[in-house]
């Protein structure tokens, strides 16, 4: 709220070139609410905030803002600025940043960095942009088990300030493999006297350097953990990551399994910064293919175009026949895709989940086809819409409800099962695709239903 009033406010002063009252006001604004400010400027009055900030602030600014916005910054500035800026980031976000960018700016941008930092930084690109190497950072404290606790709390004092977080330290053997950890709570209510491997319960927790990012996610949430170390195939300790670059993922993985569901491919950007053509195409490719399945809907009612003719009345119910099938599936399918993310249910729960769509998809196509048969007979009741069988249109309509409706349920929830069985991702099986296919065995169930059950009346 205070960033929607003071708005104008800064634009003024960005207009008028009051660098000292601009700097001056923002000097008072924490990091997080700057770079938020910053996005609902234009480009160029976001490079002239930037270009007033000074000091360990701006880091942190710079840190916070999106991509897009990082990578204009870089352009924007004059090498020697935007050289300091990538030496003081936290080396998690810079290869964040590094990852992102082309090979040629990639190389570009190293080069600015010192021996050290350039050698880190280019070991952590090594990894795969989607594994847990390019969220971890190496700066931690770790002990050795034979050192007291006050020889621990000596050397955090000294060695600590670095480190990104100090809610844990970290055992190592000699060999710098890890086999413990300790939350510095442990270290403050004990004897100082103590030995570190008095305190070990040899228990703990680790990611693997080659994990996806994804699954980083659900190891912290089922932990509770605010950090969590990094391992090689060898248990050595190479870094940890924290819970900030998680909440990213999470934050980011939970926005494409949307897309997906909506039936589009998921943006690498937020959406106020993809360009136009890029959001075309995105939602193109979909929409096409949507629209070909949809065509199909087409040719089933072309084949069953001497039943429409002759029982016109049937048309007046395949809308409500289509969105009632499309909509159990879509219900289905998102059900079964968020149970699938979150580990509710595995694999090998496809026949539990199968027998409770069945039982679930039954009672919502009976509850449906009543309603179905209830508005028929109503309507009848003071209208001839329906003619003289009006009965037995409302049977069709009320058995093919039961039909489509339980056909949704069940494809609508086996689909993210078959989809995941081939490694491909359950969210692709979207709430309009799934839609779509039931929209076409649909129309299949009504008029199948109706060639039995109008025969010699309608048909």
């Amino acid at each position: 709220m205070l960033q929607a009033l003071v708005l104008p406010e800064i634009r003024e002063l960005i207009s008028t070139g009051d660098s000292a009252t601009l700097h001056e006001v923002l000097d008072h604004w924490l990091p997080a609410d700057i770079a938020t400010l910053m996005t609902r400027l234009s480009d160029e009055e976001d490079v002239a905030v930037f270009k007033l900030l000074r000091g360990p602030q701006r880091v942190r600014i710079f840190e916070y803002l999106d991509r897009s916005a990082q990578q204009r910054l870089l352009v924007s500035l004059p090498e020697d600025e935007a050289g300091s800026l990538l030496t003081d980031m936290a080396d998690d976000d810079r290869t964040s940043l590094l990852g992102s960018l082309s090979e040629v700016d990639r190389t570009r941008w190293l080069d600015r960095l010192s021996v050290e930092q350039r050698a880190l930084a280019e070991s952590l690109l090594q990894y795969p942009s989607d594994s847990v190497g390019r969220l971890m950072t190496p700066h931690f404290v770790c002990v050795r088990p034979h050192w007291t606790v006050q020889h621990v709390l000596d050397h955090i004092r000294l060695h600590g300030r670095d480190s990104e977080t100090l809610n844990v330290v970290y055992v190592v053997d000699d060999n710098h493999r890890l086999i413990d950890d300790l939350r510095i709570r442990q270290l403050l209510v004990v004897d100082p006297s103590k030995r570190i491997k008095e305190l070990m319960d040899d228990n703990f927790i680790a990611l693997h350097a080659d994990d996806e990012k994804r699954s980083a996610v659900e190891v912290f949430r089922r932990y509770d953990r605010t950090a969590m170390p990094v391992v090689d195939g060898d248990n050595h300790l190479l870094g940890i990551v924290t819970i900030d670059d998680v909440i990213d993922i999470a934050e980011r993985s939970a926005t494409e399994d949307m897309h997906r569901l909506g039936g589009l491919e998921a943006l690498e950007d937020s959406y106020a910064n993809t360009p136009i053509l890029t959001l075309v195409r995105k939602r193109a490719v979909w929409l096409v293919v949507l629209f070909l399945g949809e065509m199909l809907t087409a040719t089933a009612m072309g084949y069953f175009e001497h039943e429409l003719a002759t029982a016109v009345v049937l048309a007046l119910f395949v809308p409500l026949i289509i969105s009632s099938g499309g909509n159990s599936g879509s219900q289905a399918a998102t059900l079964i895709v968020r149970a699938l993310a979150l580990e509710e249910i595995k694999l090998c729960d496809w026949r539990r989940v199968l027998v409770r769509e069945l039982s679930s998809g039954a009672i919502l196509g009976v509850v449906l086809g009543a309603i179905g048969f209830f508005r028929i007979a109503l309507w009848s009741t003071f209208s001839t819409i329906y003619g003289p069988h009006w009965m037995l249109v409302g049977v069709t309509v009320s058995v093919s409800l039961v039909g489509i409706v339980l056909w949704g349920c069940v494809s609508g929830s086996m689909l993210p099962f078959v989809l995941k069985r081939f490694g491909l991702d359950p969210a692709t099986s979207s709430a309009p695709f799934v839609a779509t296919l039931v929209d076409v065995t649909g129309l299949v169930i009504y008029f199948s239903v109706a060639m039995v059950v109008l025969r010699g009346t309608l048909l």
